[in-house]
């Protein structure tokens, strides 16, 4: 496996570990950070919506890790993507919003 890989998976891994408490408790609504809404991300600090797309990336629905390989840089480039579609429709499904952006710049590259 490619080190750069994996060492991008650890970090990543890291900032959503350290990061999930800060979530659950930044979201308005108090609700489990797999049931975030666009509306409730849209409400995120702007210091935790980029670790808030980090973490609907890496793992599933149920919270559990998807999968080790995470590009941070490919991430980077679909947070403004998300922030602009939750805006566009704030009572859709935060984690399905990032997958499907997330499926799209896949296809792309």
């Amino acid at each position: 496996m490619d080190l750069k890989r994996i060492a991008t998976a650890v970090v990543a891994t890291t900032l959503f570990a350290s990061s999930t408490v800060a979530f659950s408790q930044s979201a308005s609504s108090k609700k489990p950070f797999e049931k975030m809404t666009c509306e409730d991300f849209v409400g995120l600090d702007e210091s935790f919506k980029p670790d808030a797309v980090y973490w609907a990336v890496a793992y599933g629905e149920d919270g559990k890790p998807e999968g080790a390989g995470v590009s941070v840089e490919g991430i980077q480039q679909i947070i403004p993507v998300v922030i602009e579609a939750c805006q566009q429709t704030p009572k859709e499904s935060f984690w399905q919003k990032v997958k499907t952006e997330f499926t799209k710049l896949r296809q792309k590259l």
